[in-house]
C-alpha cells in the first residue's frame, strides 16, 4: 500500500448570536465553549472599541451598534445555532427600582422576542436569556411568567436555572439563566436541586408553562477564598493608595461591627485583603467591609454605591483604594481581556 495521506474532518463550529455584547465577556465564555460568535449588538460606542481591542475584525463576525430596536431582522445570521441575551438587569435587580419587565431599561428584553420572531423558520434552535436572580421574584414572579411565556409562543421549552460565580472565581454573581430549546432534552423531573433551588420550584409545576429539566452535572462547591491571589501586588507607596484623610474618613464611616472586623484582621500577621461597598444607610454614606476573601457582586460604575474598593490589612497596617481594571477582569475570569486605554474605578 503506497503512502496515505490522512485529512483530518474540521466540524463547523456552531454559530451564536450576541445580544447586549458589552465588552464581549460572554463571547469569551462562548468561545472557550467551542461556539463561534458571528453577531453581537450593543448600543455604547466605548464598549464596542473595548470588545473590537480584544476580539478584533474577524472575518464572519458583524458587530451592529446601536440600539436593539433598530435592528433589522435582515442584519441577523440565518444558520445561527444559539441567540444569547444578557439583557439589562437594572429594573429585575435588588439595587434597581424594580420596574421590572416594563422597565425603560430591562424592557429592551422585548424588542430581542420580536427579532427571533421576525426570524421564522431561521431562528435558532436555542436560546439563552441571562440576568440577575432578581428576575424570579420581580413583579411576584410574573416577569419570569411572561419571559419564560413569550419563548413558548415561539416554540422553545424552557429550563431555569440559578447559578452563582462563586463556584467558579472569589466573587459573589448569582445569576439566572432561562434557556429555550426547539427541540428539548427529556425532562429528568429532578426533585429540588442546587441549579433549581426551591424558589424556581414553581416554574415546573406551572401547567400553562411549557418546560423541562435538563440533566447536568452539579456544579462544584462555592468559593471560599482567593481573592488576595487575584489582587495586583502593589506597593504601599503606589500613588492609587489613598491618603491619610481618605483613609480616616473610610474608617470614621465603620460601624461598630465593621470597625471590630477591621481591626481584628490589622492586628493579624500577614497581608489580607478584604473588598469594601459605599452603602447608604439611614441617609449616610458609610462602608461595609466584606468579611471573607471574596469580592462582592461587581456592578457597572454608575455611582458611588456601585464601585468596589479593596482593602489591605494586616501588620498593623491599613491601606484602601478602588478596585483596578485587571482586578476586576480577574475576577470576571477574563484576566487576559485587553484593558488598553481601559481607566481606573477613580472617584
Amino acid at each position: 500500500m503506497g503512502n496515505v495521506t490522512h485529512f483530518r474532518t474540521t466540524r463547523a463550529k456552531p454559530k451564536v448570536m450576541e445580544f447586549f455584547a458589552g465588552i464581549g465577556l460572554a463571547r469569551m465564555g462562548l468561545e472557550r465553549a467551542g461556539f463561534q460568535v458571528a453577531w453581537a449588538n450593543d448600543h455604547e460606542p466605548d464598549k464596542r472599541d473595548m470588545y473590537l481591542a480584544q476580539f478584533g475584525e474577524t472575518p464572519g463576525h458583524t458587530f451592529a451598534l446601536g440600539d436593539i430596536a433598530d435592528v433589522n431582522v435582515s442584519e441577523l445570521p440565518t444558520d445561527a445555532a444559539l441567540a444569547w441575551a444578557s439583557s439589562p438587569c437594572t429594573d429585575l435587580s435588588l439595587a434597581g427600582g424594580r420596574a421590572g419587565l416594563a422597565g425603560r431599561q430591562s424592557g429592551v428584553f422585548w424588542h430581542f422576542v420580536n427579532l427571533l420572531e421576525a426570524l421564522e423558520e431561521n431562528r435558532p434552535p436555542a436560546v439563552v436569556l441571562e440576568n440577575v436572580t432578581g428576575l424570579a421574584t420581580s413583579h411576584g414572579g410574573d416577569d419570569l411568567g411572561e419571559a419564560i411565556t413569550a419563548f413558548n409562543e415561539l416554540g422553545y421549552s424552557v429550563d431555569v436555572i440559578a447559578l452563582d460565580a462563586r463556584r467558579f472565581l472569589p466573587q459573589s454573581r448569582p445569576r439566572m439563566f432561562v434557556i429555550g430549546a426547539l427541540n428539548p432534552p427529556p425532562d429528568t423531573a429532578e426533585p429540588h436541586s442546587e441549579l433549581r433551588p426551591d424558589y424556581l420550584q414553581w416554574v415546573f409545576g406551572d401547567p400553562n408553562l411549557r418546560t423541562h429539566r435538563a440533566h447536568l452535572p452539579d456544579p462544584p462547591g462555592p468559593t471560599i477564598k482567593g481573592l488576595t491571589a487575584l489582587v495586583e501586588d502593589m506597593p504601599t507607596r503606589d500613588e492609587r493608595w489613598w491618603d491619610a484623610a481618605r483613609t480616616a474618613a473610610f474608617v470614621k464611616s465603620l460601624s461598630p461591627t465593621q470597625r471590630d472586623r477591621v481591626n481584628q484582621l490589622m492586628r493579624g500577621k500577614g497581608i489580607k485583603h478584604r473588598t469594601a461597598y459605599r452603602r447608604t444607610r439611614g441617609g449616610v454614606a458609610v462602608w461595609e467591609v466584606r468579611p471573607d476573601d471574596i469580592s462582592g457582586c461587581l456592578r457597572t460604575a454608575r455611582g458611588g454605591s456601585s464601585k468596589q474598593a479593596v482593602v489591605r490589612l494586616g501588620n498593623n497596617r491599613l491601606q484602601v483604594r478602588w478596585m483596578t481594571p485587571l482586578e476586576y477582569a480577574r475576577l470576571m475570569g477574563a484576566g487576559d481581556y485587553t484593558l488598553t486605554g481601559a481607566r481606573n474605578n477613580q472617584g
